[in-house]
């Protein structure tokens, strides 16, 4: 069987159940169990899931009280979510706190709870720690390059990782002043 060919049979079921008579119900309870099955896999912010749910053919107001019962019953959980994630992210991924944003933000989950979930990692997860142990170990890792390029190339490694721009110059002119000239024209932008 072609890859494919299940889900567009299933999409045809669906159609037909519901031409058929299926009712408000049964289609809910195929709603239900299919966001059942995708959080069974991993966890999912409720607007993905909702896009998830529509692009696999179920009716809006089926997925819709299929969403509403998952969050009555605290199996959608965005504020969790966005804590679980941006600390994971920072403590293991070495993500700094812009590249959390973005993944959130990707994820479908609002700025509000972002923010709030950003804010309560940042408690338990030092972001100058991760950056610091990113640092050294990108230092030791290029030897063979010149001490000031070496610190321009880190600069632009940290950056790109998520960390905020005045941040990154911060723990660079501290862990290795002797270069930190290297850093001049690297200034960050405002409101990073």
């Amino acid at each position: 069987m072609k890859p494919g060919a299940l889900a567009g049979r299933r999409a045809r079921s669906r159609r037909q159940a519901a031409a058929d008579g299926a009712t408000a119900e049964d289609l809910e309870r195929r709603a239900w169990r299919a966001a059942l099955a995708v959080l069974a896999r991993r966890e999912t912010a409720e607007e993905q899931l909702r896009r998830t749910l529509l692009g696999k053919g179920h009716e809006q107001a089926a997925v819709e009280s299929a969403l509403e019962r998952l969050r009555r019953e605290r199996y959608v959980d965005d504020a969790g979510l966005a804590v679980r994630y941006a600390r994971s992210r920072m403590e293991f991924r070495g993500l700094g706190q812009h590249r959390v944003r973005q993944g959130l933000r990707k994820r479908g989950v609002a700025g509000a709870i972002i923010e709030d979930g950003i804010r309560e990692a940042l408690g338990e997860v030092s972001e100058r720690g991760v950056l610091d142990r990113l640092a050294r170990r990108y230092w030791t890792q290029r030897r063979r390059d010149v001490p000031a390029k070496r610190l321009r190339g880190l600069w632009a490694f940290l950056v790109r990782r998520g960390f905020p721009a005045a941040l990154v110059h911060e723990r660079l002119r501290a862990l290795w002043p002797r270069w930190s000239d290297a850093l001049e024209g690297l200034e960050p932008h405002e409101g990073e």
